[in-house]
């Protein structure tokens, strides 16, 4: 499923390793926005983490799931990295 993840984290530790985890599974498009192509398991796993370490009084973490027609629709204007399915998966 295609997925947009924005997210606005005030602890610089938990910040950078929540950005690890996203460059893991897709492209940081922008400062805090990530494009990912993910499965049901990965969107559980990014769950867990907030759940884990967000503090849920100052941060916020925003998944929206778009679909493939309209991910084909997206305009950009300036630079942009075309989101595509990573060619590799790890079992």
């Amino acid at each position: 499923m295609n997925v947009v993840i924005i997210y606005d984290i005030s602890d610089n530790k938990t910040r950078t390793r929540f950005h690890h985890l996203l460059k893991n599974l897709g492209i940081n498009v922008q400062k805090s926005v990530f494009e990912c192509d993910i499965n049901e398991y990965e969107l559980v796993e990014i769950r867990r983490f907030c759940k884990r370490h967000l503090d849920m009084d100052t941060d916020s973490v925003r998944i929206y799931k778009i679909c493939s027609q309209c991910m084909s629709k997206a305009s950009v204007q300036g630079t942009t990295i075309n989101l595509r399915p990573r060619v590799w998966e790890i079992i």
